[in-house]
């Protein structure tokens, strides 16, 4: 009896090994097919003129231009929204984890907002957008993406810097507090420095999608060939371009939705891996 149950639980065992294995390689295998194919279709189109120059006259016929216009405006749009979302998230997320219990009503009712807010999709967003739009009389403009893209990305900061803080002992606080600290000092100064390692993957996390969204910013940001010099402006982003370029019938402008798709890919691989180096660096001044 005892060895027809130690043989089922080896099957057993072996059977959720085997789905553990198929799906790392499913994840990883998915992950390398997206990116090779983007790098290998795009790659062609990349130069040095792609990256350098903006669109020119007969760019969307496959002539003249690059993307330089959709690259910075990816990067101030997601650098503003991010930091718009942060400045508010980060006092949400410390309110409901210091200030208050964090089991409490309140707590919970946040909480339970942000899920909602969450699983909204972000083309609603970007229609509440238009619509403060109108009725302010604004037109489509770098201000009006950055504010539409920051709602869209504060329920994920304000989530993931919540269950980072919620992992924080609360020996820390009480520590703090019998010295004679404050709740605010003791929030910026104790939990805050412990959480930094979590806190820059939800920062990183929220700047992921907000840099990649398309749908958010479509009524809100407009397009332009040229580089934003202000907020009342309208801007260009990698993922509109990808959107609006790869609709053409010109192989060569689809080249280009492509080598737009590959440069979003690199950044967004690149932010991924600093702010891993940047968080295993602070891990070393938490304490365990």
């Amino acid at each position: 009896m005892k060895r027809s149950n130690l043989a089922a639980r080896k099957i057993e065992e072996g059977i959720f090994k085997g789905l553990m294995y198929f799906s790392v390689a499913l994840v990883l295998g998915t992950l390398l097919l997206i990116t090779g194919i983007i790098i290998a279709k795009g790659l062609p189109s990349l130069s040095i003129q792609m990256l350098t120059q903006t669109p020119k006259g007969g760019y969307y016929l496959g002539k003249e231009g690059g993307i330089l216009n959709a690259i910075i405006g990816s990067i101030y749009l997601a650098t503003g929204a991010t930091l718009l979302a942060l400045i508010i998230s980060l006092p949400v997320s410390l309110y409901i984890n210091v200030y208050t219990r964090s089991n409490s009503k309140l707590a919970a009712l946040v909480r339970f907002s942000m899920d909602i807010l969450w699983g909204i999709p972000s083309i609603v967003y970007g229609a509440f957008g238009f619509i403060i739009m109108i009725s302010l009389g604004l037109r489509a403009s770098l201000g009006a993406a950055i504010i539409a893209v920051s709602l869209f990305e504060l329920p994920i900061m304000v989530r993931a810097m919540d269950e980072v803080l919620k992992m924080i002992p609360p020996e820390l606080a009480e520590a703090s507090y019998s010295l004679g600290a404050t709740r605010t000092e003791t929030a910026f100064r104790v939990i805050v420095r412990q959480a930094i390692p979590g806190l820059i993957t939800g920062v990183l996390m929220a700047f992921g999608r907000g840099i990649g969204d398309t749908a958010s910013v479509l009524f809100t940001a407009g397009f332009t060939d040229r580089i934003p010099t202000s907020l009342s402006q309208p801007a260009a982003t990698l993922p509109l371009a990808i959107f609006f370029q790869l609709g053409t019938p010109f192989p060569e402008v689809q080249g280009r939705a492509y080598a737009a798709a590959t440069v979003l890919t690199i950044m967004v691989l690149i932010i991924s891996l600093t702010a891993r180096l940047i968080a295993h660096r602070y891990s070393k001044c938490i304490t365990r």
